[in-house]
């Protein structure tokens, strides 16, 4: 969390030569001041008065858990629900003719071959084929297009879509963009998830499938609805049955009163410690963390996410890398593993019996719901396979660690029967 790093880091240089009470006094107002920089979402004084501990994400005061642990939050979230603030999110329209022949210069998806109402799950590569960044797009019709990009890359993310917009509009294109920062975003997450929001909606969910996109009056506000469980980075993906709604901020906070209360208290309000958990169970990528921008969709196992057209046609940035990758392989692959030991984090090493580096851990941690520790990382192919032995490095020792497949909790998103 590199808000966390920089109130380290401002903590540290006002401590230096001086004495213990003032660098108490020092160290409390280096935090207050990067506290004082963060933006906050509609719902961070909701946050704040019912038990929210805040602490700063991608430029956001952001919750990382309430009165529960992170532990009795996750279990709660598969047995009965989580609603998580993810207002933090940038939520964005392409409108125009040439909205969807733009976001597929940009994208790995087959936006055209969606039917309207859709969505999926995609990436933005760059020229070598890394993954600027991944992303949910919808095609709500032919000429209007709504995807969500990570609140960590914003900023690139909407600097890399307009200067190609700029250009493509140049050369005789027609679309323009509006970014809904009028709007928040509420993910409303597990088992309970439909029968709580039909409670507040005359819309029939049950007709409404995984990826489905709508329009829809929730709770007396006009609201964007998917419904998913399986989302962008740090999104509220969680492998569960869900929805994200994205709602005028004005009304963000009672939608959110509400569907607690009509839940009786079984959907709570869920943080981002829980979110990674339910997130890795899941096998999901963490941009940033298990993917960036030297890692293809391919290598990060997306292969899935790229458009039988896409495949034949190209067309996007990096296509000829990432084709490539797809008729020869890849040199490494994401995989999940089972590991023994103190849990792997980010950047513990993996290698062979003989000691030979093979790859890396890029995501890891103890899963509240199988009771043992979990890991991502990337590893030589060849190595991929469920059941390969090796070891990983933890604190300079080495323990004992198995591939396996993924997801390591199983999904229950919502289908057609």
């Amino acid at each position: 969390m590199r808000g966390l790093l920089a109130c380290a880091t401002l903590a540290r240089r006002a401590a230096a030569g001086a004495s213990s009470g003032a660098r108490v006094r020092h160290l409390a107002g280096a935090a207050e001041a990067v506290e004082a920089e963060l933006k906050k979402t509609a719902l961070y004084d909701f946050h704040v008065a019912n038990g929210g501990k805040m602490v700063p994400f991608a430029g956001w005061s952001m919750p990382i858990q309430y009165k529960d642990s992170i532990m009795e939050s996750t279990v709660n979230c598969r047995t009965n629900g989580s609603l998580f603030d993810v207002a933090h999110m940038c939520g964005l329209s392409l409108k125009g003719p040439g909205a969807i022949p733009f976001v597929e210069s940009l994208v790995i998806a087959d936006v055209a071959g969606l039917k309207d109402g859709t969505g999926t799950l995609t990436v933005f590569t760059n020229e070598k084929g890394g993954a600027i960044d991944d992303s949910v797009i919808t095609k709500v019709t032919d000429q209007h297009i709504y995807l969500v990009v990570n609140a960590g890359c914003r900023d690139k993310d909407l600097a890399h879509i307009g200067e190609h917009m700029e250009a493509f509009n140049k050369k005789g294109g027609d679309v323009k963009w509006h970014i809904h920062d009028e709007r928040s975003l509420l993910a409303l997450q597990g088992p309970l998830a439909a029968p709580t929001l039909q409670l507040l909606t005359k819309e029939d969910l049950s007709k409404m499938y995984f990826s489905d996109f709508k329009m829809i009056d929730i709770n007396g506000s006009e609201c964007f609805l998917t419904r998913t469980g399986h989302l962008t980075s740090y999104f509220s993906y969680t492998g569960e049955d869900g929805f994200e709604i994205s709602v005028p901020s004005e009304n963000a906070v009672d939608l959110a009163k509400a569907i607690l209360e009509k839940s009786e208290g079984k959907v709570r309000l869920t943080g981002l410690g829980a979110r990674d958990s339910l997130r890795l169970e899941a096998g999901l990528c963490l941009y940033g963390n298990d993917m960036e921008q030297h890692i293809t969709p391919v290598e990060a196992g997306l292969s899935w996410a790229i458009g039988k057209r896409r495949r034949a046609e190209g067309g996007f940035l990096g296509a000829d890398v990432i084709l490539k990758q797809l008729q020869e392989g890849p040199k490494i692959r994401r995989v999940g593993m089972i590991t023994q030991g103190p849990p792997a984090r980010s950047h513990s090493e993996l290698v062979s019996s003989s000691g030979e580096n093979i790859g890396e851990v890029t995501s890891g941690g103890f899963s509240p719901c199988l009771k043992k520790n979990i890991a991502m990382g990337y590893v030589k192919s060849g190595l991929h396979k469920a059941g390969t032995e090796f070891k990983v490095v933890v604190r300079g020792k080495s323990y004992d660690a198995v591939v396996t497949k993924m997801p390591f909790v199983p999904t229950k998103y919502y289908k057609p029967s």
